[in-house]
């Protein structure tokens, strides 16, 4: 089984922009670090590829992103 690469868009990306549009989330199965907060897909693709990975594209939540004010966390369903 090779492992995974979970990554998804930032969420403030403006169009037009030469910024890295893409986050890692998370590896599994992997010993792999990433040291960098953004990346472009072309070098996500190159990770994957070099470690015998697959791509997991995260959907987003579609929430407010708005933070929780008492601090606590809500369970996962």
């Amino acid at each position: 089984m090779s492992g995974q690469i979970f990554y998804r868009e930032r969420q403030k990306v403006k169009d037009g922009s030469q910024n890295p549009r893409f986050r890692v989330v998370a590896v599994a199965g992997l010993d792999l670090k990433v040291y960098t907060d953004h990346l472009r897909m072309g070098e996500i693709k190159q990770l994957a590829d070099t470690v015998g990975a697959d791509l997991v594209a995260l959907k987003g939540g579609g929430g407010s992103g708005k933070k929780r004010s008492n601090g606590q966390t809500q369970p996962i369903q």
